[in-house]
């Protein structure tokens, strides 16, 4: 599908997303996972809402590009959430990366100089990195979230530690393995060995006692919280029976923040590096934080503002793909049903290279496997994301193509902060996954200036009108789809669970120099009036068809 000027001009006449005619939610639509769009963002890289943060434990500003603290924090995402940004997106959830306190020095993996800007360098498990803000901070945002029904998840990590460096020490031995280095030949040898050289890996499978570590003993005294920690941890270890190995002192620690902020859901980093088993216990753990965390004020507030729903895992196995069903294959022939193991939810990591295909054999697909063996649970589809070194649109000369694929594709969205500006990802002079990391446009959104063809600010808006129509209609990424017509093309997507029905007709590839008819029998039935949430325009259904008077490249049909 390709827009044209005409197309652009179209969109400006139409008005910003912020000055579109209420495209509000419909109401007696319930929020469903396997609808979500999840806008997942690296705190440091979104925006800066306090300066005075950006170089805590005496971290300087002498990595390689792209590969240092750059000043987003906690306050900028709250920032953000208050003005309504992702409200005018229509998301449904922030997938902010782990906020926990990263090693303190920089260290060299072959690409230069880096720091744990994106949060996977665990230092302590237990404290709010003093880079992006406060606990307070962190209470903001999360409440800030919940407040405009919004879910908030957290990545957590539990395969390994950070880096080693002169002021960030090695775990104990009986906590982490450094040796070997993955192969990935089978099973074994991508699970009981480190991802890279000098990345600690825990020693998930071990049920051995184990002490809390000196170095984070001794830090946990200086900071005067030593005897509330480790009382805390008797107190786990006491009620659950488990043993004091190192994969439960993680699941402790990681539930701790659901517990306390109110996290809805997990994003699990490096699954298929831990055992199997290690995710469902994750799930009972941080399950039983969550419903204590519904307990307290704020949950009960929450509650009432997001609805009863229990806690979330989505798993990031890297090579999953939406066509291999509930299982996932090592290299060597082992096979792990995930969603048996904790998930509700699979990243679907193929989804950058379906799209190069045309719209019809992506979503009927995708549907396919939706409706068939994935019966019952979801995927999370992306284009981009921070570590995927094949994107579909890295220059970004296909904006508007991207947002429909992703957020019109059966199954749950990731947003990946930038998809919908046009935040192109190469960076001059980066190596490797650092192209992808650059901080959010958000100048070129204020100027709307001009990325390839298009500019940011009309990326953004169509993106937004897509977003909202598919926050309001669970038939989106929920439904069954069925192709209506080949050329324009015109799909419909029905939903009927749990008592909801829902019925919604797209059309993509419409002629924008007049209205066409677009055909709707068999969903809506004559004499009913539906809306177009593209234009915002109505009108009745005549003939099994319906044609509204503004003439738009897309159309996005509900019942009004």
């Amino acid at each position: 599908m390709k827009f044209s000027a005409l197309a652009v001009s179209l969109l400006l006449a139409f008005g910003s997303a912020s000055a579109a005619p209420d495209l509000s939610p419909m109401k007696g639509k319930p929020f469903t996972w396997e609808n979500a769009t999840v806008y997942f963002l690296l705190t440091d890289r979104f925006n800066n809402g306090n300066p005075a943060n950006d170089h805590a434990y005496g971290r300087k500003d002498d990595a390689a590009v792209a590969r240092g603290f750059m000043g987003g924090d906690l306050a900028g995402v709250t920032q953000k959430i208050k003005e309504g940004y992702f409200d005018d997106l229509g998301v449904d959830a922030i997938w902010i990366t782990p906020p926990v306190e990263q090693i303190h020095a920089g260290t060299d993996e072959g690409t230069g100089k880096s720091y744990g800007f994106h949060g996977y360098w665990a230092r302590d498990f237990t404290s709010l990195d003093a880079n992006l803000g406060t606990e307070k901070d962190m209470h903001e945002l999360v409440d800030a979230a919940h407040a405009r029904g919004i879910r908030v998840l957290l990545d957590v990590v539990m395969n390994h530690t950070g880096p080693v460096t002169a002021e960030d020490p090695a775990w104990p031995a009986e906590w982490v393995r450094t040796s070997p280095t993955c192969t990935y030949k089978d099973m074994a040898t991508t699970v009981s060995c480190t991802l890279v050289k000098n990345l600690p890996d825990f020693r998930t499978e071990s049920n051995e006692k184990v002490d809390v570590p000196p170095a984070l003993a001794a830090k946990w005294k200086k900071e005067g919280r030593y005897e509330r920690e480790t009382r805390e941890l008797d107190d786990f270890f006491k009620r659950t029976g488990y043993p004091r190995a190192p994969r439960y002192y993680l699941m402790k620690w990681h539930a701790d923040w659901v517990r306390k902020y109110g996290f809805d859901g997990f994003r699990a980093d490096t699954v298929k590096h831990t055992e199997p088993g290690v995710w469902k216990d994750l799930k009972k753990v941080a399950g039983a934080a969550y419903e204590d965390w519904k307990r307290t004020p704020a949950g009960k507030q929450a509650v009432a503002k997001l609805g009863d729903l229990p806690f979330f895992m989505t798993a990031e196995t890297y090579g999953y793909s939406i066509k291999a069903g509930r299982e996932f294959s090592y290299d060597g022939g082992t096979r792990v049903d995930y969603y048996d193991n904790g998930f509700d939810n699979m990243i679907n990591f193929s989804m950058a290279r379906d799209a190069a295909g045309g719209y019809e054999q992506l979503f009927s697909g995708y549907s396919a496997a939706l409706n068939g063996p994935l019966k019952g649970v979801s995927v999370l589809n992306y284009l981009d994301s921070h570590d995927d070194g094949h994107p579909f649109d890295a220059m970004r000369e296909h904006p508007m193509e991207a947002a429909n694929k992703l957020l019109l594709a059966p199954g749950a969205a990731q947003i990946y902060y930038g998809d919908e500006t046009a935040r192109v990802l190469k960076i001059e002079g980066a190596e490797g996954d650092a192209n992808l990391r650059s901080f959010m446009n958000w100048d070129q959104l204020k100027n709307n200036s001009r990325v390839g063809l298009f500019g940011v600010a009309e990326v953004r808006d169509h993106w937004a009108r897509l977003g909202r129509f598919r926050h309001a209609h669970p038939a989106v990424g929920g439904g069954v789809h069925q192709m209506l017509q080949s050329s324009p093309y015109v799909f419909k997507r029905t939903y009927e669970k749990n008592g909801v029905s829902d019925r919604v007709v797209v059309a993509l590839g419409l002629p924008q120099d007049r209205p066409v008819a677009i055909p709707v029998a068999g969903v809506f039935s004559d004499g009913q009036t539906v809306r177009d949430w593209y234009t915002g325009k109505s009108a009745m259904v005549s003939g099994g068809k319906v044609k509204f008077e503004l003439a738009a490249p897309v159309a996005l049909i509900a019942l009004d």
